[in-house]
């Protein structure tokens, strides 16, 4: 009788948080619609210039156009390599510097004002830089991609890596384990959920660095069609190019949220 009890309950529980599910889809579904009949209305009935703020259906032509000439599978590619590439290197940058940090603490007291600093820079001042000291191409563009998440994702990271629990280490230590045991059996591990949260940001900050890039130092791109189009006063591309980035954003951060799932699911 109380394992059908439980079960019942159970049931009820799991139908409530569907419904509460199905509830916010519907409403995000709702609110976006209206949003673009709002918009679309606006344009038709002249409350809204639609040359200076286009329209849903001139984005659609817009696209539709883009998808026609391939132009949107070759700039959305090359943003998204470079987006890619960036987060991989600034996830690499910065566990290998956060690690360094960890196991020297008179280095970590010495370089964490210099990072602090590094990471309130506004990046876009150093853009230029990279320019001159790279050239016009992909590896200026990367690099700029690199500059905006680093610094922040270094200082994260050795903050996550500080805050897990000393007395697990200690115990390493009384078992006879050295530094490097500590940290692959303690402080990485406990350190999962810290570096999950930090990629789910590092992956939005490494997306704004490249678009950084790309406005100074590219030819192809999002970035550069975003330019371009501003130039040229085609601001159906422009507006188009902005929603493209907006999905590719929704799509990597719901990319690294799968990846958190996957990892809550073997807990």
């Amino acid at each position: 009788m109380k394992t059908t009890d439980s079960l019942s309950f159970q049931e009820q529980y799991e139908r409530a948080c569907l419904r509460r599910r199905r509830m916010i889809i519907f409403a995000r579904t709702l609110l976006l619609v209206f949003f673009l009949l709002l918009w679309e209305g606006s344009t038709r009935l002249g409350y809204v210039d639609s040359f200076f703020f286009s329209s849903p259906s001139q984005v659609i032509l817009c696209f539709a156009g883009m998808v026609k000439d391939l132009s949107f599978f070759t700039n959305t590619g090359i943003t998204l390599l470079e987006t890619i590439a960036s987060f991989l290197l600034v996830l690499v940058i910065s566990m290998v510097s956060a690690t360094f940090l960890w196991c020297s603490r008179k280095c970590s007291e010495i370089l964490e004002p210099y990072l602090v600093v590094l990471n309130s820079l506004p990046k876009s001042a150093l853009a230029p830089l990279f320019i001159v000291w790279l050239g016009t191409g992909i590896n200026t563009i990367i690099v700029a991609g690199i500059s905006v998440a680093v610094f922040g994702s270094v200082i994260n990271l050795y903050t996550g890596f500080r805050q897990v629990d000393e007395e697990k280490i200690k115990l390493i230590y009384t078992l006879g384990g050295n530094k490097r045991d500590a940290f692959f059996k303690v402080v990485l591990p406990g350190s999962v959920p810290t570096i999950l949260s930090n990629m789910k940001v590092n992956i939005g900050l490494a997306l704004v660095g490249v678009i950084i890039g790309e406005f100074l130092a590219a030819r192809r791109g999002l970035g550069y069609l975003i330019i371009y189009g501003s130039q040229v006063f085609k601001l159906n591309m422009v507006i188009t190019s902005i929603i493209i980035l907006c999905v590719i954003a929704m799509g990597l951060y719901e990319g690294i949220q799968m990846l958190e799932r996957c990892y809550q699911k073997k807990l």
